[in-house]
């Protein structure tokens, strides 16, 4: 019927061998709709296909070298499509390329911080020797009249008031943060809490009647186990004593620093916060510390009475003594 199709919905002239099958003498809908979907798909110069070409020739498109299929419908949309997916995919490798130097980073920050936990090790190690300690004729000529019980009590009220002030001392230093100052400001908190409490431990021994044997090195080596374990040190089994004076010490004091340290962050909050969170923190640390010693060691305590004659502490000359023989190894 003349008149029926629009002039630009009139499909592209094709060859004569495809203009009409054998029976009839028009174009089949199949063939019309193919020729329509390839006067519709860009040639890859930006020109329309040729008249006289067949539709399966202008079925893809090439795209900056790379061959791009482009679908039936030969729409432009899924061209940039693909054209975007290509683009996605050559930045994976970039994606990849930065992986291995993240790890890397993590790993030099994890040896960092081991590093450096291991040196404040060292340092509560190197200071414990030099913790005065005093002995049980001591304590008693102190604290005239008092049982163990009650000479006990005053042992960690004062350990607690101690720590507390070392806690709220560093939380007023930490008043305006200075984050490279903050590393160093951690390590002397947990340096001095940990030198009072070391010294809290060894006169509790001393009040129910537990002194370990030898000499100054070995008990500070059993006070540090002491001190990791939260324990007394038991003297009457040498398993437990012989533990204490392990190289596994100090994997443990490792261990108990690490908590102390993650526990004592919020005292470095700024604005005098934490001064009053380290205060309040520190002192409670130390009564649980000294709760779970004194537990340990009311089992196996001796009534003065009952105490052998144990030779007076001379920290002043012991000191000495382990001094002169740190430096015979090094001469």
């Amino acid at each position: 019927m003349t008149g029926a199709t629009p002039f630009r919905k009139r499909p592209f002239r094709r060859k004569k061998a495809s203009e009409a099958q054998p029976g009839g003498t028009g174009p089949t809908d199949a063939t019309q709709a193919s020729a329509e979907s390839s006067a519709l798909v860009p040639s890859s110069a930006g020109e329309s296909p040729d008249a006289d070409g067949a539709p399966g020739e202008a079925a893809g498109v090439q795209s900056g070298g790379q061959d791009l299929a482009v679908p039936p419908g030969g729409s432009k949309g899924s061209v940039t499509g693909t054209r975007r997916l290509a683009a996605l995919k050559k930045g994976v490798p970039t994606l990849k390329k930065g992986v291995p130097a993240l790890r890397q980073g993590v790993r030099k920050g994890g040896e960092g911080a081991k590093a450096a936990l291991a040196h404040l090790t060292d340092r509560v190690i190197d200071s414990a020797p030099r913790v005065p300690v005093r002995d049980l004729a001591t304590l008693r000529k102190q604290f005239p009249g008092l049982t163990p019980e009650q000479l006990a009590d005053k042992l960690v009220a004062g350990a607690a008031n101690g720590t507390s002030t070392v806690g709220a001392g560093v939380g007023a230093a930490a008043m305006m943060p200075v984050p490279p100052a903050m590393p160093a400001e951690l390590a002397a908190e947990i340096t001095g809490v940990a030198a009072i409490e070391l010294k809290l431990i060894a006169e509790l021994h001393e009040v129910y009647g537990q002194r370990p044997p030898g000499n100054l090195k070995q008990r500070t080596i059993a006070y540090l186990g002491s001190w990791a374990e939260e324990r007394g040190v038991d003297v009457t089994k040498p398993t437990t004593l012989n533990a204490a004076l392990g190289g596994q010490m100090k994997r443990e004091l490792r261990q108990q620093i690490m908590k102390r340290m993650v526990r004592n962050l919020p005292n470095l909050m700024p604005f005098m916060v934490g001064a009053a969170v380290g205060a309040v923190m520190n002192r409670r640390d130390t009564k649980k510390l000294a709760e779970h010693i004194r537990k340990d060691l009311r089992t196996r305590q001796v009534p003065w009475d009952a105490l052998p004659e144990l030779p007076p502490l001379d920290h002043a000359r012991e000191l000495r003594e382990l001094e002169a023989d740190r430096k015979e190894p090094e001469d």
